[in-house]
């Protein structure tokens, strides 16, 4: 059982982080005030690193099915936040089985997904707002008929006010990164999530705002990879596609920092003068990312492999801090209606289901 300390008193909400990764969305709700009463994160060295940098009330879960079967164990919460995994659905596609008069509900159209065990969650605790994360490309997976069974069931089965957004990281960090992000309100809100300003991407940062001044030469491409991912570029270009590492200087913006990094390094290779290229440091996809910052330093625990992966599954801080900010005044709202009209659970099916194995989040 984890042991779960109370919300302390002057607190506006508290919030559960599921599939929490190094704590990404965290940082930007623990920004507005809320405090985490529950995390869980399946990846052994994905909870080092988060509980190196979060040392406070509570131990992380793991798995987050164990909590889905017997959602009783998750403490009460405000917003629950969940950067779920996407994964195919079982069956993909509400409207198909509308058409061929079939029942439909998150149990048949979900299961098997990690997205079922967090709106199991969501039914039993009713928490007066959600945050759900993802890659931009949910939208379309599956012909956008994923999508649109997500958007079913927080919609027409669990009963939220619902809004999504894409956004890019651009704005806040030197590197081309878009996510889209879910809110479901269980009451009715003023929120408009497409109507908010995001800061305009031309003004942002640069590369070399992250760099460090002195980088161990181990971070420098062997001649031997540098000469394959060379050929490699080569042989794509005179075939016409754009295949092939990314080289970058201080005043650029980066590509899509990625979970396999560790692999070459070659989506982000960092230009050097009269030496062949190099990798970002884990320090710098910290930075690149927005977890290490002067005011908050971020400890890394981990063999760089896993530092680098981590990263690239994360999301990047000022982009769920911008999104946090905009949701504040919402969700102090929220959180006072549901404090004086209290809406028992919904019934959730206990039916067990065959589950795949858990995927990493890209």
């Amino acid at each position: 059982m984890l042991k779960v300390i109370s919300q302390p008193q002057g607190t506006p909400f508290r919030f559960i982080d599921l599939f929490a990764g190094i704590g990404g969305l965290r940082l930007g709700f623990e920004s507005i005030g809320g405090h985490c009463v529950f995390t869980s994160e399946w990846d052994v060295n994905s909870r080092k690193t988060y509980q190196k940098n979060f040392r406070d009330n509570h131990e992380p879960g793991g798995d987050i099915r164990e909590f889905s079967e017997n959602p009783e164990l998750v403490p009460e919460h405000d917003l629950l936040l969940a950067g779920f995994p996407c994964q195919p659905f079982s069956i993909a596609g509400v409207s198909k089985k509308n058409a061929l008069g079939r029942p439909h509900g998150f149990l048949c159209d979900t299961q098997g997904t990690l997205f079922f065990d967090t709106a199991r969650i969501i039914a039993h605790h009713r928490p007066a707002v959600f945050v759900l994360e993802n890659v931009k490309n949910l939208v379309r997976h599956d012909q956008g008929k994923t999508f649109a069974t997500i958007l079913h069931v927080l919609r027409e089965e669990l009963g939220y006010h619902v809004q999504y957004r894409v956004l890019s990281s651009q704005p806040w960090v030197p590197q081309k990164r878009e996510r889209i992000f879910i809110v479901g309100f269980r009451d009715p809100t003023l929120f408009d999530f497409e109507g908010l300003k995001v800061p305009d991407a031309e003004h942002g940062p640069k590369l070399g705002s992250i760099l460090e001044a002195e980088v161990d030469p181990k971070y420098t491409l062997t001649p031997k990879l540098w000469a394959y991912l060379q050929a490699y570029k080569a042989k794509h270009s005179a075939a016409g596609n754009g295949f092939g590492y990314g080289l970058f200087g201080p005043n650029d913006v980066a590509r899509t920092l990625s979970a396999r990094y560790y692999k070459d390094g070659s989506e982000i290779l960092v230009r050097q003068k009269n030496k062949r290229p190099r990798r970002l440091t884990p320090k710098e996809c910290a930075r690149l990312m927005g977890f290490d910052t002067p005011e908050r330093p971020f400890e890394i625990c981990v063999s760089d492999t896993q530092a680098y992966r981590q990263f690239g599954n994360a999301v990047v801080v000022p982009v769920v801090k911008f999104v946090a900010n905009a949701l504040q005044p919402h969700i102090a709202r929220a959180v006072a209606t549901t404090k004086t009209s209290a809406e028992p659970p919904r019934k959730v099916v206990s039916k067990p289901v065959r589950r795949p194995a858990l995927a990493a989040h890209g």
